[in-house]
């Protein structure tokens, strides 16, 4: 077994659906609320950015990249006012905690295959890229924490940052700006531009400016259907992505590479399953399908 570009996509399918419980589970809803968060926007901006201090606006728009600024800029710096970044770091994890021990329940949580993926994954983690990746390296600096499912959390958190902080480098030397980025996305995988322009803040007059700007240079029709040129720059984004993602497999090792993804596939099949919002959310649909399989 080689662990290549399609290997790093398919454990970023099982990490990303590990972490996913951070934002969107009524456990981390509930957490954030009792902080005294403002909406789950509030929520969501405070406990991703915290491992970057008390970020101002503009980090947060830039290292976060396809959000509009105005969701942003509602949320930060209101939120630290009502909380420091070590609250809402601890918020997280409560709501993380919460929401892994009633999808997982007592037998997976403390049993013998999550304590052993989650060794594996820590070695993984360690070694995710974080030069030029802010958020991998803020969420590299944290502590970890003492039970197998959080350790697992923390390292699959991670994870993700690194391999996003990296595909935001791939959509920037696409040139693709965040507007952009969301539109070719839409396109390709057949998405409402609505649910997306609310899912990221965009008003309809500048997602339509990005359309436009994409369909001048062929990579989208004038109705917004996707060209093979948009096609291949998509195609070249993801496979960016998925080779810049390989680092953490290649020095765990094949053998103990393949066997997490062994240990983390049931576990992440039982999250998909009962992640209400993950499924519900038509960006993760793929991910939730192949799992499935």
């Amino acid at each position: 077994m080689s662990v290549d570009a399609a290997f790093a996509r398919q454990m970023w399918i099982r990490f990303e659906t590990y972490h996913d419980v951070t934002y969107f589970t009524p456990e981390s809803r509930a957490a954030t609320d009792a902080l005294g968060c403002k909406g789950g926007w509030m929520g969501y901006f405070g406990t991703r950015s915290a491992p970057m201090g008390a970020a101002a606006p503009e980090v947060v728009v830039s290292a976060f990249y396809n959000f509009h600024p105005s969701p942003v800029r509602r949320a930060l710096p209101d939120a630290w006012h009502i909380a420091s970044p070590e609250e809402f770091l601890a918020t997280r994890l409560t709501g993380a905690d919460g929401a892994l021990r009633r999808m997982l329940g007592d037998d997976v949580i403390n049993g013998d295959d999550l304590a052993e993926a989650a060794s594996l994954a820590t070695t993984a983690a360690a070694a995710a890229p974080t030069a030029g990746r802010p958020l991998a390296a803020a969420n590299a600096l944290l502590d970890q924490p003492e039970s197998p499912h959080l350790a697992l959390w923390q390292a699959a958190t991670t994870l993700r940052e690194s391999r996003g902080d990296g595909h935001v480098a791939a959509l920037i030397a696409a040139d693709l700006d965040p507007a952009e980025t969301l539109v070719i996305f839409g396109a390709e995988r057949g998405l409402d531009p609505a649910y997306l322009r609310k899912a990221r803040g965009w008003p309809e007059a500048e997602w339509q400016a990005a359309a436009n700007r994409l369909a001048d240079r062929g990579l989208v029709t004038e109705i917004g259907e996707l060209t093979e040129a948009g096609a291949r720059t998509r195609e070249w984004v993801e496979d960016t992505t998925d080779r810049a993602a390989t680092a953490p497999w290649r020095a765990l090792g094949a053998t103990a590479a393949q066997r997490l993804k062994t240990l983390l596939t049931p576990i992440a099949r039982r999250l998909a399953a009962q992640n209400e919002a993950m499924r519900a959310n038509p960006m993760a649909l793929n991910a939730a399908r192949e799992l499935a399989d």
